[in-house]
C-alpha cells in the first residue's frame, strides 16, 4: 500500500515528450504544414503561451473525437491527443519548427539569386 501512495501523485520528468511511431507522422505533417505557411512565430508564441493547457487541449482533442470521426475515418487526431497529454510535447513541436524553419530559411538563403 505504502508503495502505490509513493507513487500516486507523480508525474512525467520535465524535458521533451517523443511522438511514438504512429503520432510522429500527424506531428511532423502539423509542424511541415506551419513552416509551409511561414507562420512559424504566431505558432511558437501560441505553444509558448498555452504550454500549461497542452493536456487541456489533448482532452478537447478526445472530446470531439465522436464528430470528428462521423465526418472523416481519418484516426491522425486520436495520435495527436495522446502526443499532446505528454508534459514536454510542446517542447518538441516548438524545436522541431524552428527546426523545419532553419531548413526553409536555409534553402530560400542558398537559392539562385535574379540577375540584375
Amino acid at each position: 500500500m505504502l508503495q502505490w501512495f509513493k507513487h500516486a501523485f507523480a508525474v512525467e520528468p520535465p524535458g521533451e515528450a517523443e511522438p511514438d511511431d504512429e503520432a510522429r507522422p500527424v506531428v511532423e505533417r502539423l509542424c511541415r504544414e506551419v513552416v509551409r505557411r511561414r507562420m512559424t512565430t504566431p505558432a511558437l508564441l501560441a505553444l509558448e503561451s498555452s504550454r500549461p493547457l497542452n493536456f487541456v487541449g489533448s482532452q478537447v482533442i478526445h472530446f470531439f473525437s465522436p464528430l470528428v470521426n462521423a465526418v472523416t475515418d481519418a484516426r491522425g487526431h486520436e495520435h495527436l491527443a495522446r502526443f499532446l497529454e505528454h508534459r514536454g510535447s510542446f517542447d518538441w513541436m516548438c524545436r522541431r519548427i524552428e527546426e523545419l524553419d532553419a531548413e526553409t530559411n536555409a534553402d530560400r538563403d542558398s537559392g539562385p539569386r535574379p540577375e540584375s
